[in-house]
């Protein structure tokens, strides 16, 4: 903040507007409410904006899981590899999959990984909200707006809490994932993603689970940390230094004047309140923020990690074939050593490690910006309708108050 300001929680009840409540209220939910609709609510806001770039859902917005991907393999259109047209949309797609294989598709082949990337998602957002009350203060009272804001090594620690326990429980559903072939559920190998879903994670086991797990754990952590970490900065350290500045230069007695709701009973300075698009603005801007550094981390490990992962199959074959576990530990830490070296070549090949790493990033990111900000937007709203009634925050200001209700 800058010098000379202060913060004042709470307004004497004469100063308060008409209709502000004093007492405060017992949250409707829990965080864990909060983590599941944001995750919920970000999987809409994903498949909504696909429109917009009128391009197959997979091109807009990787979810954890594909849900497309059968769907994708019976269509026509994309097999033939023909030209973009609107019956490559999500919803044209689902219809021709909802023709083909009738009303069962949808809870046998899409619902599961539809749940699946909310219960990431809702772990992601809970984790966070629950280690971000452990270490502020000022957050376990979850209240609408934390004064003083939680500083960036704050948020960064919960965020890598939250990433580390998604990349946790995220590993059996990585797993099925990276070994899913589409062409085992049109041979009839498996009947439906709950049949296949139950038969491969018993045959891989527990290595299998985690195999490629380290490269997963720091992509997930450091994301998710950088992600929030910038995200809570611009929203709100960024917006109290913003209105600070803004409203601290103009002092101007007719500005005051024309803009004050009241003035103070104890030392008469007038109250303002700040220009009610601007907090939007700001949230909109920290989402936004939030999706570009974000993807400055994820964007050259998920590189990495797909060059890693196209081994795990063979990885699975030799371990069964193992008898000494230590063998197969030791093959697993080979791998890694085989993907560096692989990825070496691939980054000579393109130039560098940079031009390799960050190939395509520009586009990726842009097109994951609107669902990314828009889900946090969500987050948000909800974790704030959530939250106590909390008492209005003033900050002090030589010659005014700045309300924030």
């Amino acid at each position: 903040m800058s010098d000379g300001s202060s913060v004042r929680a709470g307004v004497p009840s004469s100063a308060r507007k008409d209709g502000l409540d004093d007492g405060s209220k017992q949250p409707k939910k829990d965080s864990a409410a909060t983590g599941v609709q944001a995750a919920g609510m970000r999987a809409v806001a994903a498949r909504m904006v696909a429109f917009y770039f009128r391009a197959p859902v997979k091109a807009f917005f990787k979810g954890r899981i594909d849900y497309l991907g059968y769907a994708r393999a019976i269509n026509p259109h994309i097999q033939a590899e023909a030209r973009w047209t609107w019956r490559m949309t999500t919803p044209a797609l689902l219809a021709h999959a909802v023709r083909t294989e009738g009303w069962s598709f949808i809870p046998n082949q899409v619902l599961p990984p539809l749940l699946a990337n909310t219960f990431i998602g809702a772990v992601l957002y809970t984790t966070y909200l629950q280690s971000l009350s452990t270490l502020h203060s000022g957050s376990p009272h979850q209240q609408k707006r934390t004064y003083p804001p939680p500083v960036i090594a704050t948020t960064f620690a919960a965020g890598l809490i939250g990433g580390g326990v998604q990349s946790l429980l995220a590993a059996p559903f990585d797993a099925l994932q990276v070994r899913f072939r589409t062409a085992d559920i049109l041979d009839g190998k498996y009947k439906t993603m709950w049949h296949y879903g139950m038969h491969k994670l018993h045959s891989i086991g527990l290595r299998g689970i985690f195999a490629g797990f380290t490269l997963s754990l720091v992509k997930d952590s450091l994301g998710a940390a950088v992600f929030f970490s910038t995200f809570e900065t611009v929203k709100s350290q960024g917006y109290y230094e913003f209105i600070t500045y803004w409203y601290g230069k103009r002092t101007r007695d007719a500005f005051l004047e024309s803009t004050a709701l009241y003035h103070d009973e104890v030392d008469g300075r007038p109250v303002i309140k700040p220009h009610y698009a601007l907090e939007p603005s700001f949230l909109l801007l920290a989402g936004i923020s939030a999706s570009f550094t974000g993807q400055l981390i994820q964007h050259p490990l998920t590189e990495l990690q797909n060059i890693h992962y196209r081994r795990l199959e063979a990885l699975d074959y030799q371990a069964h074939l193992e008898s000494r576990p230590s063998r197969i530990m030791q093959r697993y830490y080979h791998a890694y050593e085989e993907t560096f070296q692989q990825c070496k070549k691939l980054a000579k090949r393109a130039g560098g490690w940079r031009m390799y790493l960050y190939k395509d990033f520009f586009m990726t990111t842009i097109k994951q910006v609107p669902s990314t900000a828009a889900g946090l937007i969500v987050f948000e709203l909800v974790r704030r309708k959530y939250a106590f009634e909390s008492e209005e925050v003033m900050i002090n200001k030589e010659g005014l108050h700045i309300l924030l209700s």
